[in-house]
């Protein structure tokens, strides 16, 4: 049992950092995508419930006597500030953005199913749920990701822009 409960502390405060990364991350994609309403606004509303998120895994980490790793928290802050940085100079900076939330929602969706075994595994239901309170939030994300991506206006042939190219080309 001692053995889970540690596991179980490791994994909370990676999913700490990985939310403050998170939050890090969709902080500079939303200073740069104002021309984007509707995915604005749901970058924006993903960020409040990205912090509420990390706000409940301390609360965890708190009632386990632990607290989250500033290392850990630092390294993934730092992570997110490359990731957004290094997009600000691509034209499809938006889908790229896009596709990299996308695929740090699925990271998300398993940290929280391994979670939620885990805390089952050490007794702590309370754990287990916030998590599964968490992974819900996050597959709703990705899911409105998923839903939005196929119809976005960046995509070539949604704006014409890949048949003109293609026109061009022959």
């Amino acid at each position: 049992m001692a053995e889970s409960r540690e596991w179980l502390i490791q994994w909370l405060r990676d999913a700490h950092a990985m939310e403050e990364q998170a939050e890090t991350m969709l902080s500079g994609q939303l200073s740069r995508i104002d021309s984007y309403p509707e995915l604005s606004e749901r970058i924006r509303s993903h960020l409040e419930g990205t912090k509420e998120q990390a706000r409940r895994l301390k609360t965890c980490l708190d009632g386990l006597d632990e607290g989250s790793s500033m290392l850990k928290d630092g390294g993934g802050k730092l992570t997110a500030t490359a990731q957004s940085i290094s997009g600000v100079f691509a034209g499809d900076e938006v889908m790229k953005g896009s596709l990299a939330s996308y695929t740090f929602e699925h990271m998300e969706i398993a940290s929280y199913t391994i979670l939620i075994a885990a805390a089952n595994a050490a007794g702590e239901s309370e754990i287990a749920r916030v998590c599964e309170e968490n992974l819900r939030e996050e597959e709703a994300m990705a899911e409105w990701l998923e839903s939005n991506l196929a119809g976005h206006p960046d995509l070539p042939d949604a704006r014409g822009g890949g048949q003109r190219q293609r026109q061009a080309l022959t």
